[in-house]
């Protein structure tokens, strides 16, 4: 899976811990790299508002992905 680049490690881990730790619920658009609200945090391959594509993921989701 292609990552955009402007999603970084450091992104992906705040997000993740925004998520644990607050009430945020954050993913990322691996196609154009926005961040969107209200996913759910095992969510894989959701409608990104701001592009249309089905690659937004939840962070924690992203953080699993990413660390192999």
């Amino acid at each position: 899976m292609t990552i955009h680049t402007t999603i970084t490690q450091d992104r992906i881990v705040d997000a993740a811990e925004r998520s644990m730790f607050g009430a945020d619920n954050p993913g990322f658009c691996t196609a154009c790299g926005e961040e969107q609200e209200g996913v759910e945090p095992d969510a894989t391959r959701i409608e990104c508002d701001a592009c249309g594509q089905r690659a937004v993921h939840g962070a924690e989701m992203l953080l699993l992905m990413t660390v192999a």
